[in-house]
């Protein structure tokens, strides 16, 4: 028996075929990057209209008290952050956030803050002072800024020195234009800006979903307890007026998961210099509440102040996207994609309004 003739291109049955490398996974085209900035536009703008069109909602929940809707929006945030998690195989996530205890710690401060700027909130809107909420949210961005200097020692641009200027000359205008202390505005702003802080240490760490849960897992014993306290004192208005009442009160963890999912899908997808913009379209809409729905009084000296805020905004968002721009120029390597860091320069003040 011969082997195979030389030439005749026949190979042994025991030779190794040589296979090349698998390709590379195919770049997203043009067209499938749109339609993924589109879609985050769309969740962006989603997000930032069901946060303004919060003070629509709080009224529904009436005759229920300011601290008895907070207890049922934690409890029912957490059902739905664990259904939620269930459904879509996440609940590692949750477990995984629940074993560091570093890092459960830092949620549960961030918890102490949020609940604090939910159970003011819910108030103002309660006690007509939309107006007021509507400007601590406008306030929010100088806070933030003011507590990285405070807090972090970072050292501000010109044009953020003269927005915590504005800033500070719209609060005293307003506390001698109406005769007190924005109270209102000043707490959501600062306890808004310190759980921002507290969620820019956690950074990427946790996603939307498993960090809502933890946080309110951690208020969740104190929530059914007010909640068992009101109805041994025959205050709770769950178990009293009726189940439409009941339904109303449950979405409230709806209401509140929904909008900061929303928000974290828009934060993939879009450069966070544009989620820097869509986030004034919060307080803008609770103002426009708060004026044309609610017919809350703008005497001269909360517009003045309203005006000098507004203009520390727009000095912060220039100065931002300034800096962005520098940053890509000073290197034109760097990645032009969503979530590119040079954006971070615009989008210094941008968190979720939970």
């Amino acid at each position: 028996m011969t082997g195979p003739a030389r030439g005749t291109g026949a190979r042994p049955p025991y030779a190794r075929e040589v296979t090349s490398p698998a390709p590379a996974p195919p770049t997203p085209t043009e067209a499938e990057a749109r339609t993924e900035h589109r879609r985050g536009l769309a969740a962006g703008f989603g997000a930032y209209l069901l946060w303004g069109a919060m003070p629509l909602y709080f009224p529904l929940l009436e005759p229920a008290a300011p601290l008895e809707i907070i207890a049922h929006r934690v409890v029912w945030s957490l059902v739905f952050c664990l259904l939620l998690l269930a459904v879509t195989r996440s609940l590692p996530q949750l477990r995984a956030v629940l074993r560091d205890r570093r890092l459960l710690l830092t949620l549960s401060l961030g918890a102490v803050l949020v609940a604090v700027n939910w159970s003011i909130y819910v108030w103002a809107v309660l006690e007509d002072k939309v107006l007021d909420a509507a400007l601590g949210y406008f306030i929010n961005p100088v806070v933030t800024v003011l507590l990285a200097v405070v807090v972090l020692r970072e050292r501000l641009r010109p044009l953020q020195w003269v927005a915590i200027g504005l800033g500070m000359a719209a609060v005293v205008v307003l506390t001698v234009g109406v005769g007190h202390v924005p109270w209102v505005s000043l707490a959501l702003a600062f306890s808004f800006g310190l759980y921002s802080l507290v969620k820019n240490r956690v950074g990427g760490r946790v996603a939307a979903a498993p960090g809502l849960a933890a946080e309110t897992l951690v208020l969740t014993p104190f929530a059914v307890g007010y909640l068992v306290y009101l109805q041994t004192q025959g205050d709770n208005t769950m178990t009293t007026h009726g189940a439409g009442h009941l339904l109303a009160l449950a979405s409230a963890g709806v209401v509140t998961a929904v909008p900061l999912l929303l928000f974290a899908a828009s934060a993939r997808r879009v450069p966070l210099r544009v989620v820097g913009l869509l986030q004034y379209l919060t307080p803008v809409l609770q103002f426009l509440v708060g004026l044309l729905v609610f017919h809350e009084t703008m005497p001269v000296a909360r517009w003045v102040g309203f005006v000098l805020v507004w203009g520390a905004l727009i000095l912060l968002t220039t100065d931002g996207l300034r800096a962005a721009r520098a940053l890509r120029l000073a290197d034109p390597r760097r990645p032009t994609a969503p979530s590119a860091r040079a954006d971070d320069a615009a989008a210094d003040t941008v968190e979720p309004i939970t």
